[in-house]
C-alpha cells in the first residue's frame, strides 16, 4: 500500500507538469530560451565567405560625409557607385524613408521667403533637377534596390504591396502570420521607383530584446508583406513569386517558404531561427570606401556579385540588438545573418513534432524517477536521475547538431522536481512514521529517554552489548483465581488498564519496558542509554507502583471489584542488552543471570511475605532509603543463596523517627536470632508495633520471619553447618 500510495503521488506530479509543459508558461519559455542560447554559444555557426555583404554608415563614413540623415542625394551617389561601379546583384536598405528628404534643394528653393529674395524664381523643371527624392528615385530606376519600412504606432495603415506576387499552399497559412496594423509609409516616388519593399523590423514588437526568431511573411490587412532579407532574395533572383507553403492537414500553420530553388524551414507563425555566427569584419564594408573617389579593383572584386544591406553601425543611431551569442550586433548584421543561412541551408528547426518530444521525454524521465525512488534510495534514485539526465544532455545536442532545437531543460528540471517533491513527500511520510514509531517506542522507552536517543542519534547494536542494569519483574499476585471469576474481554480490560499506570510509574522514572509477560511487566534501566543513579530510578518506580495501585484499588471497590496486590523484585548486575530474536522479528531485550535473579526474587516476595525485595547490589545503590535486611534466600536455579533486602520507601521515609526506630528494633531481632538460633513472640511484636506506623505490609513480613529464621542465620553464620537445610523456592 505504501509503495502504491508512491506511485500514485509520483503519477500525479507528473501529470501536473506535464501540464504545465503544455501549458508552457512564461518561466518555461524563458528557461528554454536561455538553454537555446546556450546551445549555440557552444557551437556557433562559422562564418563563410559568402555573397552578402554590409555597406556599413559607420563612424569613419559619418565623420567623412556629415551627420545622419545624408542627403538622398547622397544615398542615389551611393546606389549608383555599388550597382554600376562595384556589380552588387542587389541593394536592400536598412533605412526608413517615410518623409520628403528635408536637404532637398528644391524644397529649399520652394520656401516662400527664400524665393522671395531670387531675382528670377526657379522653374518647374529646376526645381525637379535639384529634387533629392527625384534622383534618387532616377538612381534606382532599372537597379534591384530593396527599400525598408517597419511597425510603427502611426494609425497609417500598410499600403499595397504590388512588386510581386504571393501564392499560399494549404489550408490559409497565411492567417497564422503576425499581423502589422499600421506601418511608416514610403515617399511615393521612392516606393514606385524600388523593385521590392520589405519590413526591417526583427522581432514582432519591435523590442529590443534578444532576437532569437524573425518574422519572413507579415500579414496586414493590404496583404502579405515581406522582411527586409526576403525581400532582397527575391530581388536578387528576379523572382516574381513567393510561395507560401501551409502543413498538410492543418490550418493556419506555416510550414516553410520558398523564393525560387530555396526553401526556408519557419515556424508555424513564420518566423526563421537564427543560428547565428560571431561577427566578422569581413562582412562589413565602409560606405565611406564605396563613396570615396576614383575606382578601388580590390572593394569590386569583394562586392561584386553579392547582396548588399545598407545600414549603420554607429552607436547613435541606436540600431545595436543583441544576439544569443552575448554579442551586440547592428541590425542590418542580422538581416545579413538570415540571408547567409537561407543562402547555406544552415538552419534550426524547432515545431510542435519537438515539443510532443519534449513532453514524452519528461514523463520517461519522471517514469525512471518515480519508479526507482519506489524501490531505491536516494542515492540510487540520484544515480538514475544522473543517468537520464546526461542520457537527455546528449540526445539534445544531437538534435542541435542536426540543426533541430529540442528542450532539455524541461524533462532535466521536471524530472528533478519531481525528485525533489517525491522526496518531500518521502520526508513527510517519514517522518510521520518515526512519530508513530515514536509513539510506540514511547510505551517502552521514558519519554526524557527517548528524547536523548534521538539526540545523541544512538544506535542500538545487533546481538547487544554487555550493559550493568537494574532488572524489574512485576507480578499480579492471586491472578489465578481472579481470572476464573471474570470473562475473558473483562480480564483484559482490567490488565490494560492496571498496565497503563504501572507502565507509567515505569516509564516516569526513564525506564525501559521489555516486555508484558501474562499478568507480568519486566522492565530494566540503564540501557539503552547509561544512567548514573539507574538503582534508585528503578526502587523509586517500584514505590511509585505501589502507591498507584493503592489509588486503582480504591477506585476499583467503588465499582466492588476486589483489590489487586502485586509483587516486585528487584535485581542488578551485568546483562546482554540489545535486538534479541531472528532477522526477521526481533526485540529490544535484556537477557542474562540478573534478569534470571530478578525474576526469582519477585517469587520470593511469597516467601518473604512483602510486596517490594530487591537485591544485595540493588540495596548497595540505594543507602539513602528505607531498606531492611530480609536474609539470604535459596533461589531456583541459584547454587548459593541470595541476599536479599526489602524496600520500604525513599529517602524521606529513611530520615523519620518511625524507620530509625524500626531499623534500631531490626537490628536487634536479627542479632537475637544470630545469637540464640531462634526469635522470641516478644521481639516478633516490638517490631511489628514500630512498623505499623510506617507500612502495614511489614505485618506479613514479621509474620513470616519466624518461618525464615534459616535465612537471616545463614547471613550471620554462613560458614556454620549444623543449619537445617533451606528450603528452595
Amino acid at each position: 500500500m505504501r509503495t502504491r500510495g508512491f506511485l500514485t503521488v509520483g503519477f500525479l506530479l507528473s501529470l501536473c507538469l506535464a501540464g504545465v509543459r503544455v501549458i508552457d508558461p512564461y518561466p518555461v519559455q524563458a528557461v528554454r530560451s536561455f538553454y537555446f542560447d546556450y546551445l549555440q554559444r557552444l557551437s556557433p555557426r562559422e562564418y563563410a565567405s559568402l555573397p552578402v555583404r554590409v555597406v556599413d554608415i559607420d563612424e569613419v563614413s559619418l565623420a567623412a560625409i556629415g551627420q545622419w540623415p545624408w542627403p538622398r542625394s547622397k544615398l542615389a551617389e551611393l546606389v549608383v557607385r555599388l550597382a554600376d561601379d562595384y556589380g552588387v546583384s542587389a541593394i536592400a536598405f536598412d533605412v526608413l524613408f517615410p518623409e520628403p528628404d528635408r536637404l532637398s534643394a528644391s524644397r529649399v528653393l520652394a520656401d516662400p521667403t527664400i524665393m522671395d529674395l531670387l531675382a528670377a524664381p526657379p522653374t518647374a523643371a529646376v526645381l525637379a533637377r535639384l529634387d533629392n527624392d527625384q534622383n534618387f528615385a532616377s538612381a534606382m530606376d532599372g537597379r534591384n534596390v530593396v527599400l525598408g519600412f517597419a511597425e510603427a504606432n502611426t494609425g497609417k495603415k500598410p499600403e499595397a504591396y504590388d512588386k510581386s506576387g504571393f501564392v499560399e499552399i494549404g489550408a490559409t497559412p497565411a492567417s497564422a502570420l503576425f499581423e502589422l496594423r499600421s506601418t511608416t509609409g514610403i515617399v511615393p516616388v521612392l516606393k514606385d521607383a524600388a523593385k521590392g519593399l520589405g519590413g526591417i523590423n526583427v522581432s514582432p514588437l519591435g523590442e529590443s530584446e534578444i532576437i532569437r526568431t524573425v518574422p519572413m511573411l507579415w500579414r496586414s490587412p493590404a496583404g502579405i508583406l515581406p522582411s527586409l532579407s526576403l525581400e532582397a532574395l527575391r530581388v536578387a533572383l528576379n523572382e516574381n513569386t513567393t510561395m507560401l507553403v501551409g502543413t498538410p492537414g492543418l490550418d493556419s500553420v506555416v510550414a516553410s517558404i520558398r523564393v525560387g530553388d530555396f526553401a526556408i524551414p519557419t515556424t508555424a507563425d513564420g518566423q526563421l531561427w537564427l543560428r547565428y555566427r560571431h561577427e566578422n569584419p569581413a562582412l562589413y564594408v565602409s560606405a565611406g570606401s564605396v563613396l570615396a573617389p576614383g575606382y578601388d579593383p580590390e572593394l569590386r572584386a569583394a562586392l561584386e556579385g553579392n547582396i548588399v544591406f545598407i545600414g549603420s553601425s554607429a552607436a547613435g543611431l541606436l540600431d545595436i540588438r543583441a544576439t544569443p551569442l552575448g554579442e551586440s550586433v547592428p541590425g542590418v548584421s542580422i538581416h545579413a545573418q538570415i540571408l547567409e543561412q537561407i543562402l547555406t541551408g544552415d538552419f534550426l528547426v524547432r515545431g510542435d513534432y519537438q515539443g510532443g518530444l519534449e513532453v514524452i521525454a519528461f514523463i520517461c524521465v519522471s517514469a525512471i524517477v518515480v519508479s526507482v525512488m519506489s524501490i531505491s534510495g536516494p542515492a540510487v534514485s540520484m544515480a538514475a536521475g544522473a543517468a537520464a539526465a546526461l542520457l537527455m544532455l546528449i540526445t539534445s545536442w544531437g538534435f542541435f547538431v542536426d540543426g533541430t532545437l529540442f528542450d532539455a531543460t524541461f524533462p532535466l528540471f521536471g524530472g528533478f522536481s519531481i525528485f525533489l517533491l517525491l522526496s518531500a513527500y518521502q520526508f513527510i511520510v517519514a517522518d510521520r512514521e518515526k512519530r508513530l514509531i515514536r509513539r510506540s517506542f514511547s510505551h517502552y522507552v521514558a519519554p526524557a529517554v527517548l528524547q536523548e536517543i534521538e539526540k545523541s542519534g544512538h544506535r542500538l547494536e545487533l546481538g547487544g552489548q554487555m550493559r550493568a542494569v537494574t532488572v524489574m519483574f512485576c507480578d499480579m499476585r492471586d491472578f489465578t483465581p481472579l481470572s476464573e471469576t471474570m470473562t475473558a474481554p473483562n480480564l483484559v480490560s482490567l490488565l490494560n488498564n492496571l498496565f497503563s499506570i504501572l507502565s507509567e510509574c515505569v516509564l516516569k522514572e526513564n525506564g525501559t519496558i521489555d516486555k508484558y509477560i501474562g499478568d507480568s511487566i519486566m522492565a530494566f534501566w540503564n540501557a539503552p542509554l547509561e544512567m548514573a543513579d539507574y538503582r534508585k530510578k528503578a526502587c523509586s518506580a517500584a514505590l511509585g507502583i505501589r502507591d498507584a495501585l493503592k489509588q486503582f484499588n480504591q477506585t476499583a471497590q467503588l465499582s466492588g471489584q476486589r483489590p489487586l496486590a502485586v509483587a516486585i523484585g528487584l535485581s542488578s548486575g551485568p546483562a546482554c542488552v540489545g535486538n534479541i530474536g531472528s532477522l526477521q522479528r526481533h526485540s529490544y531485550s535484556a537477557i542474562g543471570d540478573t534478569v534470571n535473579v530478578a525474576a526469582r526474587i519477585e517469587t520470593s516476595c511469597r516467601r518473604i511475605g512483602y510486596d517490594v525485595v530487591i537485591s544485595d547490589d540493588t540495596c548497595a545503590g540505594v543507602s539513602d532509603m528505607a531498606t531492611l535486611y530480609a536474609g539470604h534466600v535459596a533461589l531456583k536455579g541459584k547454587s548459593d543463596r541470595t541476599a536479599l533486602h526489602i524496600l520500604i520507601g525513599n529517602e524521606l521515609i529513611a530520615k523519620s523517627m518511625a524507620f530509625s526506630k524500626l531499623r534500631s528494633c531490626h537490628e536487634k531481632l536479627l542479632a537475637e536470632i544470630a545469637e540464640d538460633g531462634r526469635i522470641s513472640a516478644r521481639s516478633i511484636e516490638r517490631c511489628k508495633a514500630e512498623a505499623l506506623g510506617l507500612d502495614a505490609g511489614l505485618m506479613g513480613f514479621y509474620d513470616k520471619l519466624s518461618d525464615r529464621l534459616e535465612d537471616i542465620s545463614w547471613g550471620r553464620h554462613a560458614s556454620s553447618s549444623a543449619l537445617p537445610a533451606a528450603k528452595v523456592l
